[in-house]
């Protein structure tokens, strides 16, 4: 089964994803977010701190996440969407299209995993033109987020705290 949550930043998309694997064994939590500069390294300890002694083993991987082997059966947390996308879309001199990997990643995961989580991020609907790159990876998470949605068996929003189902249910 896999869940899709979205929304805004801070608004409670990742205590919910925790919460929905709160049950499962096994659980793995993939972190996504490269740690650079002070804000990074705060949001990271921020969810090391909300996530000690829930029974997670974590696996900071920042591309390439279909090279990760999880157990069939598995609980896999997927966080997050946005921050692999970047990381994926700037790892070399060239913006490159990183929909094909990552869809690759994602599936891959759920071959492995009983359950998957993926937490991904609404980005571009306060409609600011951006440069050229900034609008090119609106694009991408656009595209990203519309295809995982429609693989997904769940879809929620989290709404200041409040999730929303948009697809299957909780």
């Amino acid at each position: 089964m896999t869940t899709l949550i979205t929304g805004g930043s801070k608004c409670g998309k990742s205590r919910l994803a925790e919460q929905l694997l709160d049950n499962c064994e096994n659980k793995f939590y993939i972190a996504t977010m490269r740690p650079f500069g002070e804000e990074a390294f705060a949001a990271i300890e921020r969810h090391r701190k909300i996530r000690a002694g829930k029974g997670f083993v974590t696996i900071e991987k920042y591309t390439d996440i279909h090279e990760i082997n999880v157990p069939e059966n598995s609980a896999v947390l997927l966080e997050c969407m946005a921050n692999l996308c970047a990381n994926e879309m700037f790892r070399n001199e060239e913006i490159c299209d990183p929909t094909e990997l990552i869809m690759r990643c994602i599936q891959h995961l759920q071959i492995c995993a009983e359950t998957l989580v993926i937490v991904t991020n609404n980005v571009g609907s306060d409609g600011i033109d951006y440069c050229e790159k900034t609008n090119k990876y609106i694009e991408f998470m656009g595209r990203l987020n519309a295809i995982v949605s429609a693989i997904s068996d769940n879809v929620v929003e989290c709404v200041y705290g409040v999730p929303v189902v948009l697809k299957g249910k909780l």
